[in-house]
C-alpha cells in the first residue's frame, strides 16, 4: 500500500473519531460530555455505535503505524515510534470489542456494577493513553532533526495526552466516592483523547509532504 494513504489513514482516524464521539454523545438522553467518558457510550442504546467508531479508529491506527514505520525508516524512531502508535490502535480495537461497566448514572436507569469486563477495560485504556504519549514523546526525537519546534508539539502534546487522562481518572474517582460531583472526568478524558488525535493528524500530515 503507499505511504501516503498508510499515513493518511491517520489523519482520517483523528478527524473521525473525536467527531463521531462528540456527535453521539451530545445526542444521547443522559450522557454528559463533563461527567460521562467516552468508553461508556458503549454502554447506551446506541451502543453500537462506539463499538464500530472505536474498531474502526484502531484499525486505521494500526495502518498508520506501517505508514509511520515507511516514513521514518531507516533513522531515529523507526522501530519505537510505529510499535507504541500500533499498540494504541490494537488498544481501541479491545477496547471497543470489550465494554466498560454502567457508571455514574450512565446510562439511566441501569444498575452500576464493577465486572471482570469492565476491569479489562479499564486496563486496556491505560494502555492506550500511555501508548498515545510515549509514541508523540519518541517521535519528538526524530522531528527534532528537522524542527525544534515541531518536536516541542510533539513532546508537549505526549504530556497533555497522558496528564489529561490521570487527571480524568482522579476525577471518576472522586466522583464515585462522592467526594467531588459532578466532577469533570469526561471532560479531562475527551480532552486528552483530542490532544491525541489532533498530534496524529499534524503528524500525518507532516510526514505525507515528504513521503516516498
Amino acid at each position: 500500500m503507499h505511504s501516503k494513504l498508510l499515513l493518511g489513514s491517520g489523519v482520517a482516524a483523528g478527524v473521525l473519531m473525536p467527531g463521531l464521539i462528540l456527535a453521539d454523545g451530545a445526542t444521547r438522553p443522559g450522557y454528559n460530555l463533563w461527567h460521562h467518558g467516552a468508553s461508556q457510550l458503549g454502554t447506551g442504546e446506541r451502543w453500537w455505535l462506539l463499538t464500530l467508531t472505536f474498531v474502526i479508529g484502531g484499525l486505521l491506527l494500526i495502518a498508520f503505524a506501517a505508514g509511520l514505520r515507511r516514513a521514518l525508516h531507516p533513522g531515529k524512531s523507526a522501530t519505537w515510534g510505529p510499535v507504541l502508535t500500533a499498540t494504541a490502535g490494537v488498544a481501541l480495537v479491545l477496547a471497543g470489542v470489550i465494554p466498560t461497566d454502567p457508571a455514574l448514572g450512565y446510562p439511566p436507569g441501569q444498575p452500576e456494577v464493577v465486572t471482570a469486563a469492565g476491569r479489562i477495560h479499564g486496563l486496556i485504556g491505560l494502555v492506550l493513553f500511555v501508548a498515545l504519549s510515549a509514541a508523540a514523546f519518541v517521535l519528538a526525537r526524530r522531528l527534532r532533526e528537522t524542527s525544534r519546534g515541531w518536536a516541542l508539539y510533539s513532546r508537549l502534546s505526549g504530556i497533555l495526552v497522558i496528564v489529561l487522562a490521570f487527571a480524568a481518572g482522579i476525577a471518576y474517582r472522586l466522583d464515585v466516592q462522592g467526594t467531588l460531583r459532578p466532577a469533570p472526568a469526561g471532560l479531562l478524558e475527551h480532552a486528552s483523547l483530542l490532544v491525541g488525535f489532533c498530534w496524529i493528524v499534524a503528524i500525518g500530515v507532516r510526514l505525507s509532504r515528504t513521503a516516498r
